[in-house]
């Protein structure tokens, strides 16, 4: 008891503050040294000595069809929830987001960004981050049916385990929906207000008839437009295994590559695609360097974005105009300040 007393009175917030980031770096870091005592640092280099011109300025292209995808997509949910964007502003605001993600921790703080920024836009923070968070959860489980359906239909290592883990996966779906049902109708404690919040979003926003369709085909227009980068990096870096194999590979690379315990977006996803392209006897190097190419092909694809903060940082310098209004749009820095909120 004499030494809790003794710990400084800032430690438990900074803990709670900042534990959550450093634990999802520290996984990343993890990840990526592990695979560093297991293949060296041959398949990272291999990867980027492969990088070819035609391989980036396909990156590019096919990253600015997602973008626009993407940008759309959000601004369909977005409406749905009452708030207005521009598409022009919404692809721009996209290219801010998936740079920051492509070179900060977690690969979350650019989606951050674009929500707390479109959310003072609009004067209504609370608003940006459902929407932003409901656009990309959308993105994610249609991304995750379509693997599923790929993985069902194709070889792949996990496709013996697949309708085992579907039926988990489906279970605890299933019991998520009737909790969020039954703390929907009953209660006024905080979890059953943020239950009825959810069903509302879902019955008057996400699954009206209008919203829905438009969502769908977006994410699948987003998830070809993925994966076919992912295909040209593989097929660059020398792999040779069937078209078919190989989509069913990189689509779990990509759901894994999701999950936000990375370092600037290194770590899970070279670490699956190790493990995947070593179960189908690829090699565990080889996946390194389709993973490593992939990574670089996509900084660069995501670019603009950087551009586009540079504008942002050099207008913010400059100061209002003389009419007293910005000289453009003038998005929240990426402070903590702006994440925690």
């Amino acid at each position: 008891m004499a030494f809790l007393h003794s710990v400084p009175a800032g430690i438990g917030p900074a803990v709670r503050r900042f534990g959550p980031s450093l634990l999802r770096l520290a996984a990343g870091v993890t990840v990526l040294w592990c695979l560093w005592r297991q293949v060296g640092a041959a398949p990272f280099e291999d990867g980027l000595r492969a990088i070819t011109g035609q391989a980036v300025v396909a990156a590019v292209t096919l990253t600015v069809l997602t973008t626009v995808c993407s940008a759309w997509r959000w601004r369909v949910v977005a409406r749905a929830f009452g708030v207005h964007i521009g598409l022009p502003v919404a692809i721009g605001a996209y290219y801010r987001s998936l740079f920051l993600n492509s070179v900060l921790p977690g690969g979350i703080l650019g989606d951050v960004h674009r929500a707390v920024t479109q959310g003072r836009r609009a004067g209504d923070v609370t608003q940006g981050v459902r929407a932003v968070a409901w656009e990309r959860l959308c993105g994610q489980v249609i991304q995750a049916v379509v693997t599923a359906v790929v993985l069902l239909a194709l070889p792949s290592p996990v496709r013996p385990t697949l309708p085992y883990v579907l039926a988990v996966i489906a279970g605890i779906a299933g019991c998520g929906v009737l909790a969020v049902a039954v703390a929907a109708r009953h209660g006024r404690s905080r979890p059953a207000r943020a239950a009825r919040a959810i069903a509302a979003d879902l019955r008057r926003g996400l699954l009206v008839a209008s919203v829905w369709p438009k969502v769908t085909l977006s994410s699948l227009l987003v998830v070809a437009g993925h994966t076919a980068t992912f295909v040209i990096a593989a097929q660059v870096a020398g792999c040779t295994a069937p078209l078919g194999e190989l989509i069913a590979l990189l689509l779990v690379v990509q759901i894994v590559g999701g999950i936000p315990l990375s370092v600037a977006g290194w770590g899970p996803r070279e670490g699956v695609a190790a493990w995947a392209f070593a179960a189908v006897g690829l090699g565990a190097a080889n996946g390194v360097t389709v993973a490593t190419l992939y990574a670089v092909l996509m900084l660069a694809a995501v670019a603009p974005g950087a551009g586009l903060l540079l504008g942002d940082a050099i207008r913010r310098r400059r100061g209002p105009g003389p009419s007293g209004e910005s000289r453009g749009p003038d998005p929240a820095p990426l402070t903590m300040e702006a994440v925690r909120g």
